[in-house]
Order: structure tokens, then sequence, then C-alpha cells
């Protein structure tokens, strides 16, 4: 089981060559709690996590999404991009995700000057919904909010999905991961989240922007206690001429929770290289 990334992204590309720090030490290794066993994790006659086991419940009868998770992919700077953190359009063609003329532009300016305005060079955090393909996470779900915990370069993030039936604002002031509201469909909770700045990036490589009148749903879903599905779709008017959508994949970290992160953008800029 690997952890994708342990300090992310000082981002800088030159002749293809990422400064990044990426880990494939096991998880446990990482955390801090790692020996110590989650008491609400099904177990099998062994001892160990049983994965496979059916999707555990709240009291109220909603699936329990709770838990420390990461995404299946192994993140690769290198070649052609094959994961969602470096293009969040990797499973689409080019026309189903097609950007306004601005957007377009922008994009290939960034790519241009080798990323080095991504704003998580600078220990901005990545927004949504870069920010679930970095890093592990951890969802503690209570009933009138979601909150979901984030271990990423970007200074301990958070978000807080709010189930309690209140409207998402209106002109609410932007920030850089929006603000978010939760609703059941069923098994799966649908999370609304708008109010973003347009300094954000949708995913890294591609560097796909955004406006701050983007507006992310993520369906969460989780099949089973070993795996959780989100289903995003990007709705952004200004910056896209059509919605367009992504599936990520994500396992279980069993047995182990999140570290502190801290990024300090004041060491290692005199090593950035971009035009």
């Amino acid at each position: 089981m690997l952890a994708l990334m342990k300090a992310l992204l000082l981002i800088s590309i030159r002749a293809g060559v990422w400064l990044a720090l990426l880990s494939s030490t096991p998880a446990a290794v990482w955390a801090q709690w790692s020996s110590y066993p989650s008491a609400r994790l099904p177990r099998t006659a062994n001892g160990k996590p049983n994965l496979s086991a059916p999707t555990p419940k709240t009291p109220d009868g909603k699936p329990d999404l709770s838990g420390v998770w990461e995404i299946s992919e192994q993140v690769n700077a290198y070649g052609a991009y094959t994961t969602h953190f470096m293009d969040m359009a990797v499973d689409l063609r080019p026309q189903e995700a097609p950007m306004q003329p601005w957007a377009k532009a922008l994009s290939e300016k960034h790519r241009a000057v080798e990323h080095k305005d991504d704003p998580l060079a600078l220990c901005m955090p990545p927004g949504v919904p870069r920010i679930d393909t970095i890093a592990p996470f951890k969802i503690v779900q209570t009933a009138p909010v979601v909150i979901i915990l984030y271990e990423t370069s970007a200074n301990s993030s958070f978000r807080q999905v709010f189930t309690d039936g209140r409207p998402l604002p209106k002109d609410a002031q932007p920030t850089w991961l929006g603000y978010s509201v939760g609703t059941w469909e069923g098994d799966t909770l649908k999370v609304d989240t708008v109010g973003f700045t347009d300094r954000g990036w949708i995913d890294t490589g591609a560097a796909h922007p955004q406006s701050e009148a983007l507006h992310v749903i993520e369906r969460f879903r989780r099949p089973n206690v070993g795996n959780l599905e989100i289903a995003v779709t990007i709705d952004d008017p200004k910056a896209y001429t059509k919605p367009w959508s992504a599936n990520l994949k994500m396992h279980l970290l069993p047995d182990t929770d999140l570290i502190e992160t801290v990024c300090e953008n004041s060491r290692g800029l005199e090593h950035m290289i971009g035009k």
C-alpha cells in the first residue's frame, strides 16, 4: 500500500524534469499511530483488515465514509499524463473538456513557463478536486457535517461539508477550497461546492484553469470497506463551454492516520526554474 506523496510540490519543470518529492514508502511508516488497530474496522480470522466487507453504516443508516483514504494511482511526472493529479481530463477526449478561448490560452501560458506559477509552488491549497488526488485524506462523518482533513503540502488544509440542510452561500468571498454542502442520494453523498478563487488550478500538468464561477460536484460512494469512489463534475461556464467529469478511485489506508505537513515557500525558491 503506497503513499503517493509526502512533501508534494515545489514544482519546477525544465526539459521535463519535475522538482518534486515523491515517495514509495508504505503509508504506515509515515503515520503517527501506525501500529494502533482501528477498533471499528472488520477483521478476518487472522486479524487483518477485511477490506471486502460490506459498507459500514452510521446509526441513522447512511453509509459511513469515515476513514483515511488515498487515490489508487501512482503519480508519474514524466511522459504522457496518466493520472488525474496531472490531468483531471485524462480519461476524456479533448473535445469532451472544451475550454473557452481565454482559458485555453491561460493553460498554454502556464505550460509555456514550465508551471512555475502553479499555486502549489507557493504553498497555496491545491483546490477542489485536485486536492483529492494528491495525498492521503481523512473523512470524519457526523450527522450535521462531514469533515475532510488533508495531508497535503498546503499546511494541513480541511473542508467542511455541511449536511444540515443549509443552502450554498450567495456572493461568498472567494476561497481556495470553496463552500460545500452535502445531500444524500440513496447511498451516495452528493457534495456541491462553490465560492472558489480564480487563482486555483483544476490539475497540475495540464494546468486546467478555473474561474470564480466554478461549481464542483462530487459524488462519494463507498461500495465496501476498502474502496471509495468519487465521481467529479466540473461546471464552470466562464472557463469551459460545457460541464465535464472525472471518476476517482480511492482505497482505504487501514490502521494508520495522517501526519502533520508544513510547507515553507521561502525555502528553495532560488532553485525554481521557469521562463
